[in-house]
């Protein structure tokens, strides 16, 4: 495993980094960000065509 891999397992272990997961998650549940992420995800797709 390379350094930073290593250095960002740790800090997602961390208090800061629960509290970044948990944020990101309760962002991911509001469905005015699920449709930009749908959005963004059809829009990277198309790119690839």
């Amino acid at each position: 495993m390379s350094a930073l891999v290593r250095r960002i397992s740790a800090f997602l272990r961390s208090p800061r980094g629960q509290q970044l997961v948990e944020r990101g998650r309760r962002e991911l549940g509001r469905p005015e960000n699920q449709a930009k992420l749908r959005r963004l995800a059809t829009r990277l797709n198309g790119r690839r065509r």
